[in-house]
């Protein structure tokens, strides 16, 4: 299971000493460190490449590991290059276990150290880790690890492992060992007899030789059994002890070190933040987490990363106080006080009074965290490094405003000037005709008068622009952002640029991610160009799919608007395996087809609902699986295939047979990106979960990163092109 100890290394004393005094000096800084830390050969267990072991030291920085506990779970260990530097700190401060520090008097001031990618920082001399872009109430334990348990390597707790290293070091300093690591190990514990122990407050201790520890409880319960096992003939150590290793499994190095980050996302929650306030620092963390897993497997030949960070805007707005609380009346008031902080976020931003004060708290919030990030970075700007935004549900709609600058008194004034128009066109008296002309007049002085003070007032000092940075991609996911912008008087136009509802200039890539059977989300390339509400959104790929097709080779596939919604629906779903092809936007397909569908279907009137409610109880009440109906749909065999990729192949636009025009315009870049169904999914739970199911979803942090890392992939490949 690996060896229990760590010796020093080198030929002879000499060296063991200047190694020991480069660790430890306090004075040193980081240069002394990183030279001691690197003059160390790397030793791993189990593995290879281990050297003879000679006499029983002090542990060195390297072999020492802290480890960080969240939400109350097991202890996590740093990565090298974070333990290490803590460590270093930690002897600073005087009081290291090493033999290294301050000496008499004051214990030194130490800075706290930046850890686990420049997320968290901890502060040694209270052992508590915090993270520094984001206030969190619960402070996370650390804790220096010198004695660990074999098999699970998880540390003794603090207070017992230095009882044990420094018994351990009065008992065995300076002792010679043996040559042979490998005869260490093989020799059995059973039949030695403790040639030391140490009495602890719940356990005791027993040296068997001076690498053979075990760790022993002295709970009632464990004394009689270790007693009955002995009696049948099995040893103490074998029947009820646990061993234990001095240092860690692995040599903390600075070389293992955290990629540089050349992406940092900002991930916008929607509403719901004031219920269960810290949400979206937990869904970032799920997200980032999941991140890391596909970098791993996907992405691990760049040099570089993308990081994760929450923006957090809603818990510090005050809005009205606690005017609407006091208006709700007590009846089922759990359910009250859950919408009044969830759906409520919507009609404050909705309401003229707080708009404002939402808008400007997410602008606020993305300002800051980008300028304390590159203050702690400072070659990221120099380095082009991008910024993502991420948002979801309601987030989406405010950040796109911070970016575009919407403001709904454009909108007021543009309804003002449609009034003028019309009462133009009215009969009046001449008295009315004469002091409307004064209005106008008057009004059109007032614009002018504005116009020149905005003139003069830009000319002596320059407006600052409302985001400090530009944004490379806009993710949005499960967003009503598109019904919002119809709202506004969005209507499609003939160009097919994203700069119709998002220019180029503010962001250079839009992209809108939903699950199709999400009720928030709906569908923004047909605000763009009509026809597309009739070509279905893109399909994001599974995780595992191997060798996926580049989404911007993949082409057009079209829905069927020709079916009658009487028409058995399940060909179509069955033709478009593995998942079926929704769009929560379309009102020419039948309403079984998404229970999305069922809540935007009132436009075409009660008729409608009923037929639509009547299929889509006929054919699709209980569903949970497509096989069945497969079956039954697909009796022709090939032939019935056939006939059913004829309707819903994937011709070039140009030849669509849908019942439009035939379209001559597409898209730049795809926009529209659907989650693919599950094929056991039941699409009335989904549709009650899919909304918040994003974060944790392996097929969006692909998704995500693809775009991501586009530009450096491609660079990566035409490096290796030209190296080959």
């Amino acid at each position: 299971s690996g060896a229990s100890l760590r010796y020093s290394t080198g030929t002879g004393g000499e060296g063991s000493e200047g190694e020991g005094a480069g660790l430890g000096s306090s004075d040193s800084g980081g240069s002394g460190f990183s030279l001691a830390a690197s003059a160390l050969p790397e030793r791993r267990r189990p593995g290879g490449g281990r050297p003879r072991y000679e006499v029983v030291r002090e542990l060195g920085a390297e072999e020492v590991r802290w480890f960080y506990r969240e939400d109350r779970k097991t202890w996590k260990p740093f990565i090298g290059y974070d333990s290490l530097r803590i460590e270093l700190a930690f002897r600073a401060l005087g009081s290291g276990g090493g033999g290294a520090g301050g000496g008499a008097g004051e214990p030194a001031a130490v800075e706290p150290v930046c850890v686990r990618s420049g997320l968290y920082e901890v502060d040694v001399a209270s052992a508590e880790s915090y993270p520094v872009y984001w206030n969190q109430s619960e402070k996370i334990p650390v804790m220096r690890g010198q004695w660990f348990i074999d098999g699970t390597w998880q540390p003794l707790e603090e207070e017992e492992s230095n009882l044990i290293e420094q018994e351990h070091l009065n008992r065995f300093k300076g002792q010679q060992l043996q040559e042979s690591f490998d005869m260490e190990i093989s020799k059995p514990v059973d039949g030695k007899e403790a040639i030391h122990s140490l009495k602890l407050s719940r356990n005791h201790v027993d040296w068997h030789s001076v690498d053979e520890v075990y760790l022993y409880s002295d709970a009632t319960t464990s004394k009689i059994a270790r007693t009955v096992t002995q009696k049948l003939g099995f040893s103490k150590a074998s029947s009820s002890g646990t061993r234990l290793h001095r240092g860690y499994v692995e040599e903390a190095t600075l070389e293992d070190k955290p990629p540089q980050t050349s992406h940092i996302v900002f991930v916008v929650h929607g509403i719901g933040q004031k219920m269960d306030q810290g949400r979206i620092i937990k869904n970032t963390a799920m997200m980032r987490d999941t991140a890391r897993k596909v970098e791993e497997k996907y992405f691990s030949n760049l040099a570089t990363h993308v990081e994760f960070l929450p923006v957090e805007w809603r818990s510090k707005l005050t809005l009205d106080g606690d005017t609407v609380d006091s208006i709700t009346p007590d009846k089922v008031r759990g359910l009250r006080d859950m919408l009044n902080s969830s759906a409520m976020d919507i009609m404050y931003y909705t309401s003229p009074l707080y708009r404002d004060e939402l808008v400007k708290g997410l602008q606020q919030e993305l300002n800051r965290l980008y300028s304390l990030f590159c203050s702690r970075n400072p070659e990221f700007e120099e380095k082009g490094g991008k910024v993502s935004i991420v948002s979801h549900s309601l987030g989406c709609v405010i950040t796109y405003d911070i970016m575009t600058g919407w403001n709904p008194v454009r909108l007021y004034e543009q309804l003002l000037q449609k009034e003028e128009e019309e009462l133009e066109e009215c009969w009046m008296s001449y008295e009315e005709r004469r002091l409307l002309e004064e209005l106008y007049v008057t009004k059109q002085r007032l614009r002018e008068i504005e116009e020149r003070l905005y003139e003069l007032k830009a000319s002596t000092i320059s407006k600052p622009p409302v985001l400090k940075f530009k944004v490379e991609n806009f993710f949005c996911m499960g967003s009503p952002l598109a019904v919002f912008l119809a709202l506004r008087g969005i209507r499609p136009g003939t160009s097919g640029s994203q700069d119709h509802i998002l220019p180029r200039t503010i962001c250079n890539r839009l992209l809108n991610i939903f699950h199709p059977t999400d009720p928030v989300a709906y569908r923004l390339e047909p605000l763009i160009l009509k026809h597309y509400s009739n070509i279905s959104p893109v399909q994001i790929h599974w995780y595992n799919t191997a060798n996926p097709l580049p989404y911007e080779h993949m082409k057009p596939s079209f829905l069927n608007p020709s079916k009658e919604p009487t028409s058995a629906p399940d060909t179509e779903s069955a033709s478009a395996a593995p998942s079926p092809t929704t769009s929560p936007v379309m009102v020419r397909r039948h309403y079984g087809e998404s229970i999305t569908n069922i809540g935007k279907a009132s436009i075409l009137g009660a008729a409608s609902i009923g037929k639509g409610l009547g299929g889509m109880l006929f054919s699709r009440f209980g569903r949970s699986s497509a096989t069945p109906q497969t079956m039954e749909t697909g009796k022709d065999g090939p032939e019935g295939d056939e006939k059913k990729a004829t309707t819903v192949g994937t011709p070039p636009l140009p030849h669509s047979s849908s019942g439009f025009l035939e379209p001559t315009v597409e898209l730049e870049h795809r926009i529209d990106f659907e989650l693919r169904e599950g094929l056991v999914e039941s699409r009335y739970w989904s549709a009650v979960t899919s909304h918040t199911a994003y974060w944790s979803s392996l097929d969006i942090a692909l998704f995500l990163l693809t775009f991501m890392y586009k530009q450096d992939q491609e660079e990566t490949d035409k490096s290796n092109l030209d190296t080959i």
